[in-house]
């Protein structure tokens, strides 16, 4: 049975996209890993192939710029995503690339990404490594399946090898619901009891509240952060005007400070709905300036979670603290697991369902637990907020995370909080359809889907642009 933790699913990361940035920059990483320091210090040459999804949307999602910076040894998570252009810039002009800090090998990013529509058989999202050693062709194929996770050609799936099985081994949100009723414990004690074997409870709580962090730190940095996104498009960044009408043009010194004028404040229903938006287009719209973000589960829907979170300590719990924050991303990830296992993480496979859907399914379910729900109606609330995305097609215009994609990260929160209140209200005894059922309609929905609104930009809004108002 796969086995996923907490800090798979919920990764920090570099923007746009998870399955088209992240993923191929890890994937690069981890081909030098695998070469070893000795073929490295041989290394005489070394190309990228890109394929299908990653050719026919690469360039607005960054990947050749992603493979670049993988290769140069950068660490998504600490490296300074200020410094980017800077150190493309360097590589594109001196037409090199210097690995593991030492070998230096010629690279044209020209010339040495080469973007192929064709798809290969196993996932939308492929890559090849090409690499010269002693004159003899060595060649790694990698998927990016969604999510961050990177699979390599063969293997059997994406997830890391973890030497510990789980206490309350999960493939099925049946079995989560079992272990439930039969150990009288709530979600996120479940998936807490799984995590002590991977690592200490400090541990747990340190890099729960570390992603926490950067997820209040990208709400926070879009929220004053003005101007336009880049790209071509020239999609103005809202969320900061919008935060202004909302909190008025007061600086604060830190997002802390920021955090409590906000929760300080008396706000109706209309205004809520703002500031949820605006938390939502907030992150995403770093996310789409290659900003650092946390994959939740994607980089796409990056913004789903954090706004659903910060929705409920700054409006409905403002007393609440890390406790409430570990248990709701506890039960979010456990959720987006279930989908990862059954169904699908990237829009490459099964459309903006796949992202979009699934996390709002996984913050209806973290908040449902916080408002008091019971086991059984936090999967009511992840299957009530999916129902309502599934058939959501990918069609980013000009390959590019913004249009649509970061005004769906406030209908994906909105419908989450929305999918926990009607699960509150919602008789168990009278649920006609469960979340398993919802995750395997939703594959079944990705596989039934037209592969032009599979995030190829070939279908929908993406040719939009082309049209002729009448």
């Amino acid at each position: 049975m796969e086995k996923i933790s907490v800090f798979d699913m919920l990764k920090i990361g570099v923007g746009p996209s998870s399955s088209h940035t992240l993923g191929p920059w890890l994937a690069a990483i981890r081909f030098l890993d695998e070469l070893g320091a000795n073929r490295i210090g041989a290394l005489e040459k070394i190309s990228v192939h890109l394929y299908g999804s990653l050719a026919l949307t690469g360039k607005g999602h960054a990947t050749d710029l992603a493979v670049t910076l993988g290769l140069a040894g950068l660490d998504p998570v600490r490296f300074p995503v200020a410094e980017i252009d800077q150190v493309v810039g360097k590589i594109k002009e001196e037409k090199r690339l210097i690995l593991s800090g030492a070998h230096v090998v010629p690279f044209d990013m020209a010339t040495d990404i080469v973007f192929h529509n064709e798809f290969l058989p196993f996932h939308a999202n492929a890559l090849r490594f090409e690499a010269t050693i002693d004159n003899r062709l060595l060649t790694e194929t990698y998927y990016s399946v969604g999510g961050g996770f990177v699979q390599k050609d063969g293997e059997a799936d994406a997830s890391p090898v973890l030497r510990e099985e789980f206490p309350f081994p999960i493939e099925k949100a049946s079995q989560l619901l079992g272990y439930c009723t039969r150990e009288g414990k709530q979600i996120s004690d479940i998936v807490w009891a799984n995590e002590l074997t991977l690592r200490t409870e400090e541990a747990i709580r340190e890099g729960l509240w570390d992603i926490w962090e950067v997820m209040q730190d990208s709400i926070y940095s879009g929220c004053h952060t003005g101007g336009e996104l880049p790209g071509g498009l020239r999609v103005k960044r809202r969320a900061s005007e919008m935060h202004s009408r909302l909190l008025g043009k007061d600086q604060y010194g830190d997002s802390e400070t920021w955090l409590a004028a906000i929760r300080a404040l008396d706000v109706d229903f209309r205004s809520m709905l703002k500031w949820v938006s605006c938390f939502a287009l907030a992150v995403n719209e770093v996310n789409a300036a290659m900003g650092r973000v946390v994959t939740a589960p994607t980089n796409g829907s990056a913004g789903v979670i954090p706004a659903v979170l910060l929705y409920y300590l700054a409006f409905v719990h403002k007393s609440a603290g890390k406790e409430e924050v570990i248990r709701f991303l506890l039960v979010a990830s456990e959720i987006g697991s279930i989908f990862k296992k059954n169904a699908t993480l990237s829009a490459a496979m099964g459309g903006c369902q796949a992202e979009i859907g699934v996390s709002s399914a996984m913050a209806a379910a973290g908040l449902c637990e916080l408002l008091g729900g019971s086991p059984g109606q936090v999967l009511t609330a992840a299957e009530i907020a999916m129902e309502h995305h599934l058939g959501l097609t990918c069609d980013p215009i000009s390959g590019l995370v913004q249009v649509p994609c970061i005004e769906r990260n406030t209908m994906g929160a909105i419908k989450a909080i929305n999918a926990a209140e009607l699960a509150l209200e919602t008789s168990l005894e009278h649920t006609k359809v469960s979340l398993d059922k919802v995750v395997r309609t939703m594959w079944e929905t990705a596989r039934d889907m037209n592969g032009k609104y599979k995030e190829t930009s070939e279908g929908g809004l993406a040719l939009s642009v082309n049209w002729v108002d009448c």
